[in-house]
């Protein structure tokens, strides 16, 4: 390593606060490695839909309560919602794309993040759009009947 750059520290915040910048949070880089390994994995293993499921299915079966018991009912509300859209792991978190391999809809487990929810999403492949503003994820504390068949719904939408 040159002099030059063992003389280089990382950047700070110069804001009034005092606060340093520290970068991405332990959780953030778990996602992205976890993303990467996907990346990896899905090079590897073109078209092996199976798979995939499966990875989500362990991705679930790992997840501390309340979370788990919600991915495990999502994941039956998007396959019966909408049976084309494939199952896969996206930054380590269960996720459904189209045919197409773009991510439609997406659950983000509390834990994941140490939020004090959960939160179903969907990016911008879900075809949800009302007019010039329309919600892209929902907070999830539980699923009661009413939530399920609100999901069920946008999710079949989404996937239209």
């Amino acid at each position: 390593m040159s002099p030059r750059k063992a003389a280089q520290k990382p950047a700070t915040s110069t804001s009034g606060n005092d606060k340093k910048y520290e970068g991405f949070t332990d959780e953030e880089r778990g996602a992205m490695k976890e993303r990467a390994k996907e990346l990896k994995a899905a090079a590897r293993q073109a078209g092996k839909a199976a798979d995939d499921e499966s990875a989500v299915l362990a991705k679930i079966a790992e997840m501390p309560e309340p979370d788990r018991a919600m991915a495990e009912r999502l994941h039956e509300i998007v396959k019966a919602s909408a049976p084309d859209l494939s199952p896969r792991t996206w930054y380590g978190m269960p996720a459904y794309a189209n045919k197409d391999g773009k991510v439609v809809c997406y659950f983000t487990p509390a834990s994941k993040f140490n939020s004090r929810y959960a939160t179903f999403g969907f990016n911008d492949d879900a075809n949800l759009d009302e007019g010039s503003m329309w919600p892209t994820s929902f907070a999830l504390t539980k699923l009661t009947a009413a939530d399920e068949k609100k999901i069920g719904a946008l999710v079949k939408k989404a996937a239209s």
